[in-house]
């Protein structure tokens, strides 16, 4: 069957539509519309030619036609009726006749699930909003603060560009100048410090520290002249407190003995050789002794002496002079003289006179330096003489003169001391001995001797390179005893070693040439 329009308006009116919604749904109608069914006899529930609902998706209709399909509705208004097609169905008779078919009509159901998604959505989109309103909140704040701060900045800028300090150059360069001292006060603490000295090792590098940040100081903020300055200032605080903690605490360190005096406690090192030059002689002239005139009346006036042996290593034959060290490394205003009868390498100068082993004997011989003219000859008593106890690796120095503070001496041998060293003090004008000293030490094992302050120093070889000074005699106190102060020399053989007591320096021959030592002495508080 074919339902028109019209069915569907009453359809309507069942649902509960308003009538201004039945016209306004109302098409526009066609003249050429087939009229396939009547209903201006109305709809009856129940009757072949009324409807009645069969389900919640259809309806069914009371005709007794059969079955068939086909669709469209009518309309009447008070000028005829106008038929327009709308659908068909496929309808079907139930078993008692009831013509049957299924209407599907559009979804009019409330969307409330998607009202749940938005509204969902919503609740979201509010929270989110108000985190973020939160965030401005606590930004505007900052904000705040930070105004305050940059407004605080800008009075403390304007106040240091008010104030009369100014940061240049010149502050890192007197900065600089400070550090410095403070450098050369550390370094005098560190060396007249005694006994631990971590606190000045601690100053030390703090000081270096400071010098080191000074200089990344100059590269950043002017401004930070015055932190380094009150580090500074604490620094030299530490300094004074150090300076007067050493003032109080620990006794004063007494000077170097005066030249010429023996204000000290004795040799207790010696420095490393200072090479003056060859001998004059040349490199064939191994044997022989070098020094400096000493006179108690005019120490630092003496002549610069050379007296190289013979080839022999036994006769003293030629020598020279000098007036100063100048005119000796340079060879000039060289006074050269010749003897005909010294002997060995144990010469001595003292007072312009020389002192010399008669050649061949055992006496003793005063030459005028001056003149070079024999002043006085002199037997010394009992004194062996030709290799009979000379030194070790050294032949022809069984007699062997010293000079020191107190005046001349002579170191020999003889029978009756078995070879032990004896020790004279001479008188220089007479030559005749003031007094002697025994020793307990064989002469023959050591290497060469010299004379400070009245004590005998003795040395021994080690190796080629290395002699010690290992036995001292005093006669102040006749006392004796073991050293070990290590000598380094330049060739295998030490031939002489002559004191200068106001130079206190030691003038050595060794293998033909000129050596130079500075004693160090102990220091005795005053």
């Amino acid at each position: 069957m074919q339902l028109g329009f019209p069915f569907l308006l009453a359809l309507l009116s069942l649902l509960g539509a308003d009538a201004e919604d039945l016209v306004a749904l109302s098409p526009e109608l066609s003249p050429s519309s087939v009229v396939q069914s009547d209903f201006t006899s109305g709809f009856r529930s129940g009757s072949s030619s009324g409807f009645r609902s069969g389900s919640s998706s259809g309806f069914r209709t009371g005709s007794s036609s059969s079955s068939g399909s086909g669709g469209g509705w009518s309309s009447r208004s008070g000028s005829g009726s106008v038929t327009q097609s709308f659908s068909n169905f496929t309808g079907s008779k139930d078993d008692r006749g009831t013509c049957q078919c299924l209407v599907t009509l559009p979804d009019t159901t409330f969307p409330a699930d998607r009202v749940e998604r938005l509204e969902y959505r919503v609740h979201i989109l509010s929270e989110k909003f108000q985190k973020e309103l939160s965030k401005v909140k606590e930004y505007v704040q900052l904000i705040s603060i930070y105004e305050k701060k940059f407004v605080n900045l800008t009075l403390r800028v304007e106040i240091m560009e008010k104030d009369s300090i100014s940061y240049t150059e010149l502050d890192f360069e007197l900065i600089k100048i400070e550090v410095k001292e403070m450098e050369k006060l550390i370094i005098q603490l560190k060396d007249g410090f005694a006994g631990s000295s971590d606190i000045v090792d601690q100053l030390e590098v703090e000081i270096r520290n400071m010098t080191l940040l000074v200089e990344k100081l100059e590269t950043l903020d002017k401004n930070n002249v015055l932190a380094i300055r009150r580090d500074i200032l604490a620094l030299k605080n530490k300094l004074k407190e150090c300076e007067a903690s050493k003032s109080e605490n620990i006794p004063v360190t007494p000077p170097v003995p005066a030249p010429g005096t023996c204000a000290h406690g004795g040799v207790v090192n010696i420095s490393r050789p200072f090479v003056v030059q060859l001998n004059w002689r040349g490199f064939s002239y191994k044997y022989g002794a070098w020094g400096r005139d000493y006179s108690p009346e005019n120490p630092d006036k003496g002549l610069y002496w050379v007296a190289p042996l013979n080839t022999d290593a036994r006769l003293l034959e030629y020598y020279q002079l000098h007036n100063t060290m100048d005119d000796l490394l340079l060879y000039r205003y060289a006074k050269q003289s010749r003897i005909t009868y010294g002997q060995g390498s144990g010469t001595a100068v003292y007072k312009n006179n020389m002192y010399v082993n008669w050649y061949n004997t055992g006496n003793i011989a005063k030459i005028n330096l001056t003149t070079n003219t024999i002043s006085l000859t002199q037997n010394l008593p009992y004194a062996v003489y030709n290799n009979r106890f000379s030194y070790a690796n050294v032949g022809w120095q069984d007699i062997d003169f010293a000079v020191d503070e107190s005046g001349l001496w002579v170191i020999y041998s003889t029978e009756s001391s078995t070879g032990n060293m004896v020790i004279s003090k001479l008188n220089d004008t007479t030559l005749l001995v003031l007094n002697t000293w025994h020793t307990k030490q064989y002469k023959p094992s050591v290497s060469n001797a010299f004379m400070v302050c009245g004590v005998l120093y003795a040395t021994r070889t080690l190796n080629t390179r290395t002699e010690e000074i290992f036995y001292y005699y005093d006669t102040n106190t006749g006392k004796e005893g073991r050293l070990d102060i290590t000598m380094r020399k330049m060739q295998e053989t030490v031939q002489s070693i002559n004191y200068h007591p106001f130079d206190q320096k030691l003038f050595v021959y060794n293998d033909g040439y000129l050596l130079n030592y500075d004693l160090i002495f102990k220091q005795e508080p005053h």
